[in-house]
């Protein structure tokens, strides 16, 4: 099946490679962006004018001038402080002195602890209260002790954290010479001196380093998760003349630049010295969160510090974050005070009544008030309030916070979560949000570290028609299995580099095949890489993409070693034979060329020229002579199965008269001022023919482990999978084969389609009648043919489809022109409104959610979270974003949840996550095994809670008929008061925390058990209502079955225990039992620690009741404890005990029956998974010991991966000779012409 690519060259649509910042342009980027449209009336301010309103200001070495008034800004009335912030960073939320009153205001805005203090002022009205005010004080007091712990207890690790950065040392340039510092104390316009592996503190520009022309390596793994190192440069002025520490006390430089922002991409600025302005850009500066590599010491300029820097600029807005389930609890908490209000009412007006009929004309009720009916009843009301208060119990949300820290423990605690590698466990880094985990429908993940490696492993090849790389012997014969090749008679060899086929070691070695000689020299010398030498002789190659070090390193423990390289040499060890090549010209790689050239001459005179590139590329260019086309071709195809990505590599002899001719134009091209670039594409262009091929290369880009199955196990549990990354198309494209998130069977679409059919959608609505919008019609699939689909777009085409660029330019234009623009043309493709703008927004997501498989490439980290809060908004669904570096965070905070993958890439994003583990194959054991039993505990939980209560408080209003509705409570005060502290708080817990319906492996095995989550089927209103009427009818046999047994009843001793108390406790003890053996009958998963709970919750419920009822703690206490004796003489009458029985069995009786019934004629998947558990258990036991065959996949179509994923190399550097040439040691002055440095290609996001 061969897949459309839409290709952005010569179309109108956005360029596929560049990677789009309108989310935060500076004013001049959008000046820029908007002279492109023509508008002839408005003439343009020049370039000088724009830099004079730059408004950041960097004054080197002068602390002073960055708090001078026209930099202050107002913080609160006439209170101002510096724009400049400093470097401390700052996450906790509180300190000494605010901490008490900041947590209890927070804790008070829950609307439930509001009402208990509510509650507890009316208990102290002596008119109102009908109980003791410490029955609601106790519990209060213990909900926010416990909760306030937990907050200090979080706060202090932010402390903790936010301390062990800010206490960070840097060297800082102060009072002439350079002093230890802390990073916080580190403020604009500080010169710092930085060592090799050291953090850099904040955004830096570069002065000058160890390096030859101020040359320093950075690694960016914080900011974006790439591990291969990134090249930055000082300004040839500062390079040449700010070495040492005299000189650089002397620097009073003015920097103007763009005002702090969020891209990671660009810096623009110019530097004013000596009366000079000299321009700045990115590769000038070194930012926050990277790290210094391969540069003993450098030198550099702080221009923007702590919240400032564009790190702290990406990670987005802190999001308070809350469960689905704590918003519907809300919500039934309100709805339960609107239940206790009606109630109340209710039985305050019936109070009215009654006093009024019988109340005030009964002598016997007289208690000396002279109040009237209506009054009465208005106290009853609040009395009434405070009786039935536990219908919203307040225990509810300490139980909630204890289930919350038990099952974050459990996740800490997990072993299969935890990476023996790295020695990194699992961390739950919130409490809140486990059940949510239950929950995902969507999950966003990064590409680069997340789902790969970012590790390129050469894998296999094909010389002239051959292929090697399969497990070989050396004398050629075949294994299924074999070992890897011995590299100890290569001393310079790598050996961590992995081959399995000994055929090609030895074939090599033998130096018998030219054509394999020639394939690895074309590697050992065709590439912009770097080496470094260490002391104990190894070599370090620094690549400017994975992919070159891959080749190089295979070349080199083959025996063809790079060994250096000058300007214009280059020298590599041929099989312990070291040989120098002259290197004529170098045509580095980029996005269009997809390939790069070296031209050399030999030691015997031979010019040469090597080339390495796509397969689309190469294939053009072939010498109609040139062999093993149709092999390497098919050998290609078999590389793509399986999913590596290929590399052609070919070379053309050159006369010495031909070179002459080319070389001549290339020099042309070379100092041509228009158009430079395409100038040289095309010289390059007519010496790269008639190419002979030697073969291909497959790199593989290594997937970390288990990334495929758990794709595949998500997606059965319904879960589907975006991956949005800054990486390019074809990249993303790759390894979305790789991973098995694309299949063969799915129809990609790419985003010049996905336009056309929103701009057809839009169109449509365009032409419909105004009265067809009001109509919530469901919308039609935009797919509506069968099969799957799968949805490709990059940053461009998301920002046209979404018109965030045109919302830019609009937004220009109207501050340019000082007025509105006309209402724009219906077919010119811009939004006429915001109502048409947000539709656009639904269809895209609505098409998006059509497909299988969504992947945005080449996209920006705020796009990420613009990405996720588009289906947050109009999906309404629960979202996970998984990702490892900086440019993740945004995305990470903006969703549901959001977890980082914690490792060598950095802390970034685990610092912004709520949960961290370091694999990504970990995500489907926190989903479908935590997540899902998180969410059915919780769910089972709070249904049984609802219920308890319930079934606890309306007693009272049973027992209010019979009480002349005066708010007399039908228990015991310390019955009401330890309920739900003691008597039945511990099974419903243990049941929150412990219970599971099936083990972990069957929750692995059966993803469809992940479902009731998404669909939020095991909490909700329905439950709720359930839970209602199931407490209303245990509460009315509660009360009625021992009202029956006490009416007219006469004890064996001959009295009639047909008293208040001795009722309250038969109906308390009844409704223990009930109570505890109906959570018995809910729990699944039977412990020790289960059942001695339900036991024990008895014990302690008959334990402290012949306590509290003994003559001993009344004489202590008269007016506290009023029930001396009742329970010993109640429970020792045998008919009480019947009865006790009788209640509790007709309370239980019904719900098992509807239990049986429901679970034989309408089980569920749990249901049938639990019944036949055993057989499953059997099945995975034997699954295991088969070991299942390694993870492969098949497809037809091929993909070259290489050139699309190759950065622009070193090859200006290299042949400028800037990395290579000496620093001399007389230094001149500063020179006139500024020396420009390529700009590259933007760090991946």
């Amino acid at each position: 099946m061969s897949r459309r690519r839409t290709s952005s060259q010569g179309s109108l649509g956005p360029d596929d490679e560049v990677m789009p910042y309108s989310d935060d342009e500076t004013d001049d980027e959008l000046a820029v962006s908007s002279e492109e449209e023509p508008e002839p009336e408005v003439p343009h301010p020049p370039v000088e004018a724009r830099l004079s309103e730059i408004g950041w200001k960097v004054k080197a070495n002068d602390r002073p001038y960055h708090h001078l008034p026209e930099f202050q800004k107002k913080v609160f009335l006439c209170i101002k402080k510096s724009r400049y912030s400093g470097n401390a960073i700052k996450t906790y939320k509180y300190n000494v002195l605010t901490f008490l009153p900041l947590n209890l205001y927070e804790q008070f805005k829950r609307a439930a602890n509001l009402y208990f203090l509510a509650l507890l002022i009316l208990q102290i009205i002596p008119d109102i209260s009908t109980l003791p005010w410490y029955t609601t004080l106790i519990p209060l007091v213990v909900v926010l002790g416990i909760t306030a712990i937990k907050d200090l207890v979080d706060d202090l690790a932010r402390h903790r954290m936010d301390k062990e950065i800010n206490n960070r040392k840097c060297d800082v340039l102060l009072d002439g010479r350079f002093q230890e510092s802390k990073w916080m104390d580190i403020q604009v316009g500080d010169v710092v001196r930085l060592k090799k592996n050291d953090f850099i503190p904040a955004d830096i520009l570069l002065l000058s380093s160890s390096n030859p022309n101020s040359l320093c390596y950075v690694e960016t793994a914080e900011l974006d998760g790439e591990t291969n190192l990134k090249f930055k440069m000082g300004l040839r002025v500062t390079d040449e003349t700010l070495q040492e520490e005299r000189q650089l006390a002397g620097f009073n430089a003015l920097i103007e630049c763009e005002e702090p922002n969020n891209r990671l991409d660009k810096f623009t600025g110019t530097m004013l010295w000596n009366r000079e302005r000299y321009p700045l850009e990115l590769d000038n500066m070194l930012l926050r969160g990277c790290k210094v590599r391969n540069t003993e010491v450098c030198h550099g300029l702080v221009i923007f510090a702590g919240a400032d820097t564009k790190i702290m600029r990406n990670s987005g807005k802190t999001r308070f974050k809350r469960t689905k389930i704590d918003e519907l609890m809300n919500y039934m908490v309100y709805t339960i005070f609107v239940l206790l209000i009606l109630v109340s009412a209710g039985l305050a007006i019936g109070h009215t009544y009654w006093y009024e009929d019988i109340g005030s004309k009964a002598w016997y009720l007289y208690d000396g008030k002279n109040q009237d009916a209506s009054y009465r009843g208005f106290l009853s009301f609040w009395g009434y309030i405070i009786v039935l208060n536990t219908m919203v119990p307040i225990s509810l949300y300490v139980s909630v916070e204890v289930i919350r820290l038990g099952q974050s423990k459990f996740i800490n605690w997990d072993l299969q979560m935890y990476f023996p590698e790295k020695d990194t466990p699992a961390k739950a880094r919130t409490t809140t949000l486990n059940e949510q985990l239950g929950q995902i429908k969507y999950i966003f993940s990064d590409k680069t570290g997340t789902l790969t490696q970012n590790i390129m492993q050469f894998k296999k090849c094909t010389i002239a028609g051959r292929n090697y790389g399969c497990p070989t012997t050396a004398e050629g014969v075949s294994l299924d299995r074999g070992k890897p090749v011995d590299w100890s008679w290569n001393r310079y060899a790598d050996k961590k580099f992995q081959f399995m086929d000994h055929f090609l070691v030895a074939h090599v070695r033998s130096k018998k095949d030219k054509d394999a000689m020639e394939f690895f020299k074309l590697l050992s010398l065709c590439h912009t890489v770097m080496v470094e030498h260490k002391e104990d002789g190894d070599l370090v190659y620094q690549a400017a993409s994975p992919d070159e070090g891959a080749l190089v390193t295979a070349a080199r423990n083959f025996g063809f070693v790079f060994l250096s390289r000058t300007q214009d040499s280059i020298t590599i060890k041929e099989m312990e034979q070291e040989v120098t090549y002259e290197m004529l010209a170098l045509l580095d790689f980029n996005s269009d060329r997809k390939r790069m050239s070296i031209v050399l001459k030999f030691p015997d005179g031979r010019i040469r020229l090597y080339c390495k590139g796509a397969d689309t590329v190469i294939y053009e260019r072939l010498s109609p002579n040139s062999k093993h086309k149709d092999t390497t071709q098919t050998a290609l195809d078999e590389f793509a199965n399986e999913t590596l990505r290929t590399l052609c590599l070919c070379y053309k002899d050159i006369s010495a008269a031909e070179y002459e001719t080319w070389s001549r134009k290339h020099k042309e091209a070379q100092v041509t001022m228009l158009d430079r670039d395409a100038a040289l594409d095309s010289v390059y262009e007519q010496i790269e023919t008639n190419l002979m091929l030697i073969g291909a290369t497959a790199i593989e880009d290594k997937l970390q482990d288990g990334v495929p199955e758990t794709i595949a196990k998500l997606a059965k549990a319904d879960i589907k999978i975006w991956v949005l990354t800054g990486d390019k198309k074809e990249t993303a494209e790759n390894i979305g084969y790789s991973c098995s998130l694309l299949t063969d069977d799915m129809q990609i679409h790419y985003g010049e389609d996905v336009n056309e059919k929103l701009r057809v959608r839009q169109a449509n609505r365009r032409t419909e009648p105004q009265s067809f919008h009001r109509k919530k019609k469901p919308a039609e699939p935009f797919f509506p043919e069968q099969g799957k689909n799968a949805l490709i777009i990059t940053g461009g085409w998301l920002n046209e489809i979404l018109y965030e660029k045109k919302k830019k330019r609009r937004r220009l234009r109207l501050r340019r022109l000082g007025k509105r623009p006309p209402p724009s043309n219906p077919q010119d493709g811009q939004p006429m409104n915001d109502w048409e703008k947000e539709m656009r927004q639904i269809d895209f997501v609505d098409m998006a959610c059509e497909c299988e498989a969504v992947i945005c490439c080449r996209v920006t980290p705020k796009q990420k979270a613009n990405v996720v809060s588009l289906v947050k908004k109009y999906k309404k669904a629960v979202t996970l974003s998984i990702g490892d570096g900086a440019n993740d965070v945004n995305m990470i905070k903006t969703a549901d949840i959001g977890v980082g993958i914690s490792g060598q890439e950095g802390m970034q994003a685990v610092m912004s996550s709520d949960y961290a583990f370091a694999q990504f194959r970990y995500l489907q054991r926190l989903l479908l095994v935590h997540g899902r039993w998180s969410y059915i505990r919780m769910c089972k939980f709070l249904r049984f809670f609802f219920f308890k209560n319930f079934a606890f408080t309306l007693v009272h209003f049973w027992y209010s008929f019979f009480s002349g509705y005066s708010s007399q409570v039908g228990y015991e005060d310390w019955f009401i008061t330890l309920y739900n502290l003691c008597y039945s708080s511990l099974p419903v817990l243990l049941v929150g925390l412990l219970d599971q319906d099936v083990n972990d492996r069957l929750s692995l095995k059966f993803p469809k058990l992940y479902l009731p989550g998404q669909q939020g089927t095991l909490f909700n209103y329905r439950n709720f209502f359930i839970s209602l009427f199931h407490g209303i009818f245990v509460s009315l046999i509660t009360f009625f079955i021992p009202y029956g047994a006490f009416l007219q009843t006469m004890g064996q001793d001959g009295e009639a225990p047909s008293d208040y108390q001795s009722f309250a406790v038969v109906t308390a003890s009844s409704l223990i039992f009930t109570v505890n053996l109906q959570i018995s009958l809910d729990t699944s998963y039977w412990t020790f620690v289960n059942c001695f709970a339900v036991l024990g919750s008895i014990a302690i419920y008959f334990g402290i009741m012949f306590d509290i009822h003994s003559a001993g703690i009344h004489v202590l206490f008269t007016s506290m404890f009023t029930f001396t004796g009742v329970a010993s003489n109640a429970l020792r009458q045998p008919y009480l005990w019947l009865t006790i029985i009788l209640t509790v069995g007709i309370s239980l009786l019904p719900v098992m029956c509807i239990e049986f019934l429901h679970k034989t004629i309408w089980p569920s998947v749990g249901d049938k998974v639990q019944r036949n558990r055993k057989k499953y258990e059997i099945e995975l036991e034997e699954e295991e010991k088969k070991k299942p065959p390694a993870f492969q996949r098949g497809r037809r179509s091929r993909r070259s991966a290489y050139a699309f994923s190759h950065s622009r190399g070193y090859a200006d550097l290299i042949s400028s000779g800037q990395s290579i040439r000496r620093r001399p040691l007389a230094r001149g002055g500063p020179q006139d012409s500024i020396r420009e440095v390529p700009q590259r290609e933007a760090e991946n996001s």
